[in-house]
């Protein structure tokens, strides 16, 4: 196996090739996150258990805002919300708030799995998609319950394409912090065709089936996104806000801006400084990733 500094410096020198010296930094505090379903979710997915929906808002609470007649504080805002049993979040329910919102801001749509007319709804509404792919039945089946397979994750995010943006999200280690079918999801997604991908990172979650499993080990993640570094080009790479925290994003951070990611969510200071040090324009966002 090549020495992983080694592979790390491969893959700079691919990003050298094919990108200018400038890196992304973006720190999401003008992008809202908003549930279309409050904290209910049908699915309980074993690394979530409805946790993250309790930090993202509802509707009464910005129609709330709508309705003291200011303006939002946000110039963009995450649709999501927790999932049916067949692993979509019902926004047809709420076409009229969205409408209403899209007049305002900007929209990211995290809406799962849906079905062929609900994904002609987006063509006005989304300025772009966020669409977890997963590649692996098992984990499909252990994660989520669904019974569906990779092909159902294909044909969603082909005809999602059709009709706007699409950010496919990977998760490193989501089957409880073991590597799932993560290889196969970057050979579909090179065959399928992808203008961007957003890396994600399993994270420990209390509360749910997974809250004992630890993340996949550090190295072994910077070793595959040196891998995709070297793989996709002249694609732009995203590491996402969703990775373990402490020292395991310190070094998995300034791993990511050495080997020749495009972009992170919230880096750590020392990684600010190693963009520095390698000679890359800092270019600071304030929405999401994927906008």
């Amino acid at each position: 196996m090549e020495p992983l500094d080694v592979l790390v410096h491969k893959a700079w020198e691919v990003r050298q090739a094919n990108f200018a010296d400038e890196i992304l930094f973006d720190f999401p505090a003008l992008t809202e996150s908003i549930t279309l379903t409050g904290q209910s979710c049908a699915l309980d997915c074993a690394h979530c258990g409805g946790h993250y929906l309790k930090g993202m808002r509802s509707i009464p609470e910005i129609k709330a805002q709508e309705s003291q007649n200011t303006n939002y504080v946000f110039r963009s805002a995450l649709i999501s919300g927790g999932c049916t049993i067949e692993g979509k979040v019902p926004f047809t329910e709420q076409l009229d708030f969205l409408h209403k919102l899209k007049q305002d801001v900007r929209l990211n749509f995290h809406v799962g799995l849906l079905d062929g007319d609900e994904i002609m709804l987006l063509k006005d509404l989304a300025n772009v998609v966020s669409f977890d792919f997963v590649a692996d039945s098992e984990t499909i089946q252990e994660v989520y319950g669904l019974k569906k397979g990779p092909e159902d994750y294909s044909r969603v995010y082909q005809a999602l394409r059709e009709v706007a943006p699409v950010m496919p999200h990977l998760t490193l280690g989501l089957r409880g912090g073991q590597w799932g079918g993560e290889e196969k999801a970057l050979d579909a997604l090179e065959e399928l065709g992808l203008d961007g991908l957003i890396f994600n990172v399993f994270i420990p979650t209390p509360g749910t089936r997974y809250a004992q499993n630890p993340p996949l080990p550090v190295e072994e993640v910077i070793r595959f996104l040196a891998g995709a570094r070297m793989r996709f080009p002249d694609i732009s790479l995203a590491l996402g806000c969703m990775r373990p925290k402490g020292r395991y994003r310190q070094i998995l951070d300034e791993a990511a801006v050495a080997l020749g990611i495009n972009r992170l969510v919230m880096p750590t200071p020392r990684a600010r400084r190693l963009a520095g040090e390698l000679g890359l324009r800092v270019i600071r966002g304030e929405e999401c990733c994927a906008l």
